[in-house]
């Protein structure tokens, strides 16, 4: 009884997830250590070695577990049926929301680009995360293709339209003080996510849509 009430009381997984979130987001790779970690935890440094034998291990099951989240959402929101349009649209909508839901997703996904000096990609963790990252590529791919192959959606390069599609959600909620100079509001408040959706959808239909999809937006 006393080795269960003990076990009990040990962080999960999931919560020693959630603090690394917090501290890479705000500090990134480089700026967070593990017994900075173990210490917010409430865990000594050895012990947070049983759940993660170093800090890229710890790095990389963050950012495969935000993409796991993402990709889930965006598959299911796939799932629903519609023209690619409606699908397309729907994809941002899904996004924006889970990306101003969740504040930390955006930068470290930002900061992931850039600060994989320490990550070989041998990591199961690593392999995770950029498998999912192919999936939600390809599915992205395939769903414009789609669109364009229906006539639906103007002949683009798919790359550079997803990179732009990445950059106007992604970099948008990484912005951070930057952001809320440029709109003139916060960037996470209400009001903004919600014209967020809507004027990246109403650019969308300006600049890929086309006319015989009877779209008016």
């Amino acid at each position: 009884m006393a080795a269960t009430a003990a076990k009990s009381r040990q962080p999960s997984r999931d919560k020693i997830l959630d603090c690394a979130e917090n501290l890479f987001a705000r500090r990134g790779f480089a700026g967070t250590g593990l017994a900075e970690v173990a210490e917010h935890v409430g865990l000594g440094k050895s012990s947070l070695f049983h759940h993660f034998r170093s800090k890229a291990e710890l790095y990389a099951a963050v950012v495969a577990r935000i993409l796991g989240v993402i990709e889930e959402r965006l598959m299911r929101a796939l799932a629903a049926g519609g023209t690619a349009v409606d699908r397309l649209d729907r994809w941002i909508d899904v996004l924006v929301d889970l990306l101003a839901a969740h504040r930390t997703y955006a930068r470290i996904l930002l900061r992931s680009l850039f600060e994989d000096d320490e990550l070989t990609g041998e990591l199961p963790e690593e392999r995770e995360a950029n498998e999912i990252i192919r999936r939600i590529v390809a599915a992205g791919a395939a769903l414009l293709k789609e669109g364009i192959d229906s006539g639906a959606i103007r002949p683009v390069s798919v790359g550079h339209t997803i990179q732009t599609l990445i950059g106007a959600t992604v970099y948008h909620f990484a912005s951070g003080d930057f952001g809320d100079e440029i709109i003139g509001r916060p960037v996470f408040s209400a009001s903004e996510v919600r014209r967020r959706r809507d004027e990246l959808k109403a650019l969308i239909h300006r600049g890929l849509v086309t006319s015989q999809t009877g779209e008016t937006r």
